[in-house]
């Protein structure tokens, strides 16, 4: 691999990387992981603090992850030491009803045993996540980790890619890869447009502490104004992920524990019995944003700086995960052709790779919530039959069962449990 550092002439202190990522959530310490196992030289600037989000306090976020998505994790070495701490997922039920009236009678099921390679994801607390990801890249020797600075200018030119810190500090790569969020600055100051709509709908996300066990059982209650998510964690507690209407959302914000329990519990059901909160509460208002590319000159996009989705099948995560294994594998690759690893080629390669499924996944996350989050009877009808109907076709379930696992795509060897 040609590892020669970029030749820019700058003045003031300067760091030599292959690739400079900004952006420290999960997806950019994801990549980090996998790129350094490829031989290159990492930098990765994170704008907080490094430990702020692994500390030992339970605040309720968690993660749905495919079976892919664990497959990659597992390969990049950071899965052994987070199995104990996850829930499998074992099954999902999807129906769809009224808050207080029940379920439609008919619901849609899947079952782990309904393919061969087991429990479909994983369920896992972003606190454990977050803090395997920052213990490997603190003991990787290719990554070296700025935290606590932000990015405020960038530049390309035909030979590399340089930022400017809030400290006045200029890093510079061959490669810069934006994983800064849906509101990207990278994306903004490369120029890159997006595309996308508001969906007037908030997500309140929070942990339940329950009475009765899940059995490994997620539950997807869709109702008119939003879906809800009731996702199982380890011991008798679950994830849930909440839309409604902003304004509504709003409201149920606002009030306090108690308040927001009694307005939960008709929606939530007693199938679970007794429910107590857990952790903090938190709200995300929700909108549809895709960029319209996905590269620039000698810059890449991943994760939520590319898309952010409806967390209507949880999938945010697991679709940045996604684009973590193509863009690993394309550069990976391309060094050991000893191509340019940030020439128009090699990056339109990740582009193609990753835009189609994107935008697939996130229209048909969207026509699922319009579909159904609306009080349309007749539609109510249509949809309680059309779920009924996939129930009784086996291949046809076997089809969802394995897009949910994520195992559908054209998969880069990562996300199949293999190293590049």
């Amino acid at each position: 691999m040609d590892n020669s550092a970029c030749t820019g002439i700058l003045k003031g202190m300067t760091v030599q990387s292959d690739i400079l990522i900004v952006g420290g959530g999960l997806n950019g310490p994801a990549l980090a992981l996998a790129l350094a196992q490829g031989g290159f030289r990492v930098t990765l600037v994170d704008a907080r603090l490094a430990g702020a989000r692994a500390d030992d306090g339970f605040d309720g976020r968690a993660y749905a992850l495919a079976l892919a998505s664990v497959r990659a994790l597992t390969a990049t070495g950071i899965w052994p030491g987070l199995a104990a701490l996850a829930q499998p997922i074992l099954g999902i039920r999807a129906s769809q009803g009224h808050p207080g009236k029940g379920a439609f009678p008919l619901f849609l099921g899947f079952e782990h045993t309904e393919i061969e390679e087991g429990p479909m994801g994983q369920m896992i607390e972003d606190r454990h996540l977050y803090r395997a990801f920052l213990d490997a890249m603190e003991a990787a020797s290719g990554i070296t980790l700025r935290h606590g600075v932000s990015v405020v200018a960038q530049e390309t030119d035909g030979n590399h890619a340089q930022v400017t810190l809030d400290t006045g500090e200029v890093l510079t790569a061959r490669l810069l890869v934006g994983c800064d969020g849906r509101d990207s600055p990278t994306a903004q100051r490369a120029g890159i447009k997006r595309w996308g709509w508001d969906y007037g709908q908030t997500a309140l996300v929070c942990a339940i502490a329950h009475e009765l066990p899940h059995d490994g059982i997620a539950h997807q209650f869709f109702m008119p104004t939003g879906p809800l998510a009731i996702l199982p964690l380890p011991g008798n507690r679950c994830s849930i992920v909440w839309s409604e209407a902003t304004g509504t959302a709003r409201t149920f914000a606002a009030l306090d524990d108690a308040g927001f329990l009694e307005v939960l519990r008709p929606r939530f059901g007693s199938h679970l019995g007794e429910i107590a909160l857990e952790g903090r509460r938190f709200a995300y208002p929700l909108k549809l944003t895709v960029a319209e590319d996905f590269i620039a000159p000698r810059l890449a996009l991943l994760g939520d700086a590319a898309h952010g989705v409806h967390p209507i099948a949880g999938q945010g995560l697991n679709l940045g995960l996604r684009d973590m294994a193509a863009l690993a594998e394309v550069l990976i690759l391309a060094a050991r052709r000893g191509e340019d690893i940030a020439s128009s080629l090699v990056l339109e390669r990740y582009q193609e790779w990753r835009r189609f499924d994107t935008v697939k996944m996130a229209l048909g996350m969207d026509a699922v919530n319009r579909l159904f989050s609306n009080d349309n009877p007749l539609l109510e009808v249509m949809r309680g039959l059309g779920l009924g109907a996939i129930n009784a076709l086996p291949d046809l379930k076997r089809y969802f069962i394995r897009e949910a696992a994520g195992l559908n795509a054209a998969q880069p060897r990562l996300l199949q449990g293999l190293p590049i």
